[in-house]
C-alpha cells in the first residue's frame, strides 16, 4: 500500500546580521582637527546604517592622540566591547588610524583574528581576515611606524633649531603670558611670584608658604590648589629672571611618548634676556644655595620638623628608604608614648610595597648601647660615632661606623612579653569578664580551667550535632600539643557538683568556693578549693556519636529485614 508522509513547509530564515562598528582617530602631528573626527565619525555612522546585512555597533573615536594603545581609551573599550562578543567586523580608514607601532597593530589584529572578528582597512584594502591579510598588513604597518617615526624626527629637529636661535616650545609658566612674540609680566602673578621667594629666604618651607596662599585665596596656573609641589618648581624655574635654560627635557621615542629629564643625552641652551624678569638673578641664585644647603641637611633643614639623634641614620635595607619614628599613646596613661621605628615606604604604601620590620625605640636604644660598649644609651656618642644602621631582615642590624668598621648585631623584640605583665594579665581578664565580647560567652568556668601541661586556660568551643542539638566542650587553645580530647560542658557540671559535695551543679557555689580547675590528664582533674584545699576526682573521656536520623534509622531497618530473609531462605534450601 502506498504510503504519503506531508513535508511541512518551513518558513525561510533571514542571515544573521552582523554587527559593525567603526574606528576613527585625528592626528594632531598632520593638522587634523576635530571638525575632521566629527565628518569621520558621521560617515561611518552614515555608511554602517545603509547596509540592510548590518548591525550599527556604533563608532569609537580618539582625539589627536599617539596611535598606542595604552593612551586610547575608546580604542580600549572598542576591544572590550569586541571580547564580549558585541562587534563582528570593524571598519577604519587606514593602518596608521589603527595603530603607528607594527607590533601593537599585528598583536591587535590576530587577538581579533582569534575572536572571528574581522577588520577593514579602506584606504590599504585590506581584510584581516583574508589569506594574504597579514602579510600586507605586516608589510605597511612597517612603513606607517616608519612614517610616524620621520614625522616625529622632522619635528624634533624643527624644535631643537628654534632652542638654538633661543625660541622656547614652552607658553604656559605662573606670572606671564604669551602674547604670540614674548612673555609679558602679569602683575598679581609677579607678587605671588616675589612672596614665595621672599619667604624661602626667610626659612619658611614650601608648605608653610602653601598654606600662606591657601589663605590669601590665591589660585594656581591652572585656577586649582596652590601645592607645595608647584612653589618648589617655581623655586627652581630660571625663566623668573628673564632667562632660558632650553631642553630641560626631551622626548624619549615616538612611540611612548615619555617625556624624561635631560641628564646630559642632548645638549641644553641658556638664552639670556629673552624677557622681562620677575626676580633679580642674586636673589635667584641665593635660592639656589639654600636649596641645596637644605638638600644637604635633609629633614634637619626643617625646624618644624621633630628630630632625634635617629632621624635619617635608620636604613631599610629592602628598599633603602630611611626609617621615621611613629608614637602612639597609651589608653589609660595618655601622658606616655609608645614609640617606634617604621620603614616610611611600608608605612605610606603598605606591606605589600616593602615588608621591613618594625624596631621599638627602646630596643633600638639598648641595641646601640651594647654595640657601642655603653651600660646606658648616649646620643652624643652615639653621633660621634655612628654613620647610619641599617635594618636587614627580620632580626639584624647592621651597624656603620664613620671610621668604616661595620659590626652586625641581631635583636629581637620584647615589646609583647614586656606588655604582658601579671597585671596587665588581671586586668585584661577582669575586663573580659566585664565586657563579653557576645551573650553567653563567659561562663563560671571562664579564666578557671587551665591545662596542666602548657598552663594556658580552656577555652569554650560550640558545636553543632546532626541532631541540631549544641554540644559546648572546653579546650586548649589552638596550636598546642598537649594531647587533651576536651571536656565536655555537662560532664564538668556533674564532676564539679561531685568534688563540691552536692548533688546538682550552682554557679553561684563554685564560684564561691573554686579557685581553679587543673586538667592533669585525660583522666585526672585536680579542684583547688579558696580555702586552700585540693580535691581530685576522675574522669573518663567518652566519645559521643552522633545521633541517628530517620532516614538512617529505615535504611539500616531494611538492611537487617534484607539479612533474615536471605538467612532463612539458606536454611529452607538446605
Amino acid at each position: 500500500m502506498r504510503k504519503v508522509s506531508k513535508l511541512e513547509a518551513k518558513p525561510p530564515q533571514l542571515p544573521e546580521r552582523k554587527k559593525v562598528a567603526a574606528y576613527a582617530r585625528v592626528s594632531e602631528e598632520k593638522g587634523r582637527t576635530l571638525h575632521s573626527l566629527s565628518a569621520q565619525i558621521s560617515f561611518y555612522s552614515s555608511y554602517i546604517q545603509k547596509h540592510r546585512e548590518w548591525q550599527y555597533a556604533g563608532v569609537y573615536a580618539d582625539e589627536g592622540i599617539s596611535g598606542t594603545t595604552d593612551n586610547r581609551a575608546e580604542f580600549r573599550r572598542m576591544l572590550e566591547n569586541c571580547e564580549q562578543g558585541k562587534i563582528d567586523i570593524i571598519l577604519t580608514k587606514s593602518i596608521s588610524r589603527f595603530a603607528r607601532n607594527t607590533v601593537d597593530l599585528l598583536e591587535t589584529v590576530r587577538h581579533l583574528k582569534e575572536l572571528g572578528i574581522e577588520v577593514r582597512f579602506e584606504k590599504e584594502g585590506i581584510n584581516s581576515l583574508s589569506e594574504d591579510g597579514e602579510l600586507m598588513l605586516t608589510l605597511l604597518a612597517s612603513f606607517a611606524q616608519e612614517e610616524s617615526r620621520s614625522t616625529s624626527e622632522n619635528v624634533k629637529w624643527a624644535i631643537r633649531k628654534g632652542f638654538e636661535q633661543g625660541k622656547t616650545n614652552s607658553f604656559c609658566i605662573y606670572g606671564y603670558r604669551w602674547d604670540g612674540e614674548q612673555f609679558n609680566i602679569v602683575p598679581e602673578e609677579a607678587e605671588v611670584i616675589r612672596l614665595i621667594y621672599d619667604n624661602f629666604l626667610k626659612g619658611l618651607s614650601a608648605e608653610q608658604t602653601e598654606m600662606q596662599l591657601k589663605e590669601m585665596g590665591i589660585k594656581s596656573y591652572t585656577g586649582g590648589h596652590f601645592s607645595n609641589t608647584s612653589i618648589r618648581a617655581i623655586l627652581r624655574q630660571e625663566r623668573y629672571t628673564g632667562n632660558m635654560l632650553l631642553q630641560k627635557t626631551y622626548i624619549e621615542n615616538h612611540i611612548t611618548h615619555k617625556s624624561k629629564i635631560n641628564r646630559g643625552e642632548l645638549p641644553m641652551y641658556y638664552a639670556e634676556n629673552t624677557h622681562p624678569a620677575i626676580i633679580n638673578l642674586e636673589i635667584f641664585e641665593k635660592v639656589q644655595a639654600e636649596i641645596a644647603r637644605r638638600k644637604e641637611l635633609g629633614v634637619f633643614a626643617n625646624w618644624s620638623i621633630n628630630t632625634t639623634c635617629f632621624t635619617s641614620k635608620v636604613k631599610c635595607g629592602n628598599c633603602g628608604v630611611s626609617y621615621r619614628r611613629s608614637g602612639k599613646r597609651q589608653r589609660k596613661k595618655s601622658s606616655q608614648v609608645y614609640y617606634i621605628w617604621t620603614c616610611q615606604t611600608k608605612d605610606r604604601k603598605g606591606v605589600s610595597a616593602c615588608g621591613a620590620k618594625n624596631i621599638p625605640e627602646r630596643i633600638l636604644q639598648k641595641v646601640c648601647a651594647q654595640v657601642l660598649g655603653l651600660e646606658e644609651f648616649d646620643e652624643d656618642v652615639f653621633l660621634d660615632r655612628i654613620e647610619k644602621i641599617v635594618v636587614n631582615g627580620k632580626d639584624e642590624l647592621i651597624f656603620h661606623f664613620y671610621d668604616g668598621k661595620v659590626i652586625t648585631q641581631h635583636w629581637e623584640s620584647t615589646a609583647r612579653k614586656d606588655w604582658w605583665t601579671p597585671e596587665a594579665r588581671a586586668a585584661k581578664s577582669a575586663y573580659s569578664k566585664k565586657h563579653p565580647r557576645s551573650s553567653g560567652t563567659i561562663t563560671c568556668f571562664t579564666s578557671k580551667i587551665s591545662c596542666g601541661k602548657c598552663g594556658q586556660n580552656l577555652r569554650r568551643n560550640t558545636s553543632t550535632r546532626v541532631s541540631g542539638e549544641k554540644a559546648r566542650h572546653w579546650r586548649c587553645p589552638p596550636r598546642t600539643d598537649c594531647g587533651h580530647n576536651g571536656l565536655e560542658e555537662n560532664l564538668l557540671k556533674t564532676i564539679s557538683a561531685d568534688a563540691l559535695g552536692i548533688n546538682e551543679f550552682d554557679e553561684a557555689a563554685f564560684t564561691d568556693k573554686v579557685e581553679r580547675i587543673t586538667v592533669v590528664s585525660n583522666e585526672e582533674l585536680i579542684f583547688r578549693l579558696k580555702d586552700g584545699s585540693d580535691v581530685t576526682r576522675q574522669w573518663h573521656f567518652k566519645r559521643r556519636q552522633p545521633a541517628w536520623s530517620e532516614e538512617r534509622k529505615q535504611r539500616l531497618s531494611k538492611k537487617m529485614i534484607q539479612v533474615w530473609r536471605d538467612k532463612h531462605e539458606r536454611r529452607e534450601n538446605s
